[in-house]
């Protein structure tokens, strides 16, 4: 009978042991490069999918860009042709609605400023005093409006919840052109209508136009205004006025 040799017999339980062990970590190899291969598969997917959504949202903005700038050249456009034909009616000896010379002549000045400006926001910035002008102003800003004239209004523009001097500031920077509708309370000197003139009148293009109130009124309450020049409704009613304003701040 062979003699049990426990030498022989360990060496050939590690050898069986170190296969084994070679064995698992070659099997964990393998799923390894089987897990770096899915991910680097899934990756490849998913930048994939980034790009064609990339591309997607590219065409998209591009589309939205193109549309918009169609609209916007359609609408300057429209515009030039609305203060043309305003322009032309207002001129012609069978309007009903007529400029003085004094009102031609702010007019023509006013539609000169405005074209040489870069476009803004807003065609206008209406200033007035709520107590006694607010019915005028809205009725005003109403005609001016479905003339095609952007109107920064403060009760449409100003958003709840917000600062209201700040969104008033940054009306009064996107305006074009001023239009200041002087009333009793206006030439009182109220605060919001002191601020909004001084800023209005930094502004090349200011429009005023008088309610109740006169000329010499407005001489009176200050000599800051540059040109007295304006619109009044004791001679033209708000439709009138509405026209010609139209025809001055529309850029042609």
């Amino acid at each position: 009978m062979a003699r049990f040799n426990a030498n022989e017999f360990n060496r050939k339980v590690r050898e069986a042991q170190r296969r084994v062990v070679r064995q698992i970590n070659q099997k964990i190899d393998q799923i390894n490069r089987a897990n770096r291969q899915a991910v680097e598969s899934h990756n490849r997917r998913v930048r994939e999918i980034e790009r064609q959504e990339n591309a997607r949202r590219q065409q998209a903005v591009g589309r939205l860009n193109a549309a918009i700038n169609d609209h916007n050249r359609r609408a300057q456009s429209h515009n030039r042709q609305v203060a043309a034909e305003l322009s032309r009616s207002l001129r012609s000896a069978s309007s009903p609605v007529q400029y003085t010379e004094p009102e031609r002549r702010l007019a023509d000045r006013v539609q000169e400023a405005v074209a040489a400006i870069d476009p803004r926001d807003y065609d206008s910035f209406l200033s007035y005093a709520r107590i006694d002008g607010q019915e005028v102003a809205t009725e005003l800003r109403g005609r001016l409006e479905d003339l095609g004239v952007a109107v920064w209004f403060d009760e449409v523009a100003i958003v709840p919840g917000r600062s209201q001097s700040l969104q008033m500031d940054a009306g009064l920077r996107k305006a074009r052109s001023g239009i200041a509708l002087l009333t009793p309370a206006y030439l009182a000197g109220r605060f919001w209508t002191e601020r909004e003139l001084g800023a209005l009148l930094s502004k090349s293009t200011l429009i005023p136009v008088l309610h109740n109130v006169t000329f010499d009124d407005v001489r009176q309450y200050s000599g800051i205004l540059p040109d007295l020049a304006g619109f009044t409704t004791a001679s033209d009613s708000i439709e009138d006025i509405a026209h010609k304003i139209a025809a001055a701040v529309l850029p042609e």
